[in-house]
């Protein structure tokens, strides 16, 4: 083999590494789609909360980042009127990890969350802190609030609404979701689906 063909062999080499590394990537965070209804049975709670800080931290290896909300509305489960949510990825100490579907926060915005206590084998994978909540779905169980400046109309737009998300019945990715839609429609939708639950 002449040295222009092994050159050319490991540049094709090089490029179907990064391919499947690529691809590999791509199916880490994979979220299967959950329905509405679905989401609201699973939740622990259910709540409209303003976000007050974030703080992201190394623990075990990993970053992760602590958000704290206010209550502003409970729909479902029990909350006290100061949440933190536990996601993996954030910034520290000069070092950055993202994970795809994991929602992030600013301060002052509002949103309508599906939260989650985990369950006792969910400990060692979220450290000593593992009694904080977590987000059902991430991007699914994550309702932005917008507020109309001129009207004051709000509404309401799930986060999942900009990701494909994997439908385990029909095998294949979609987005759907929740899109601007008015709070008193969302918190109705809501309550229907509760009160068929109980």
């Amino acid at each position: 083999m002449s040295f222009l063909e092994r050159r050319r062999f490991l540049w094709i080499l090089l490029l179907i590494g990064a391919g499947l590394v690529g691809a590999v990537a791509a199916m880490g965070t994979t979220l299967a789609a959950m329905p509405f209804g679905e989401l609201a049975g699973r939740a622990t709670a259910v709540a409209r909360l303003r976000c007050l800080s974030a703080r992201s931290f190394l623990e075990g290896g990993e970053i992760w980042t602590d958000t704290q909300f206010e209550t502003v509305d409970v729909q479902k489960g029990s909350l006290g009127g100061l949440v933190t949510v536990r996601l993996p990825g954030g910034r520290t100490n000069g070092l950055h990890a993202r994970v795809d579907g994991v929602p992030e926060f600013a301060a002052g915005e509002e949103v309508y969350l599906f939260l989650w206590k985990g369950e006792e084998g969910d400990v060692r994978r979220l450290g000593q802190n593992a009694s904080r909540f977590r987000i059902l779905g991430w991007t699914q169980g994550t309702f932005r609030v917008r507020r109309n400046e001129k009207t004051g109309r709000e509404t309401v737009t799930q986060d999942s609404t900009g990701a494909a998300v994997f439908d385990v019945r029909t095998r294949a990715f979609r987005r759907d979701g929740i899109w601007e839609m008015a709070v008193g429609e969302f918190r109705s939708k809501l309550r229907a689906v509760l009160e068929s639950k109980e």
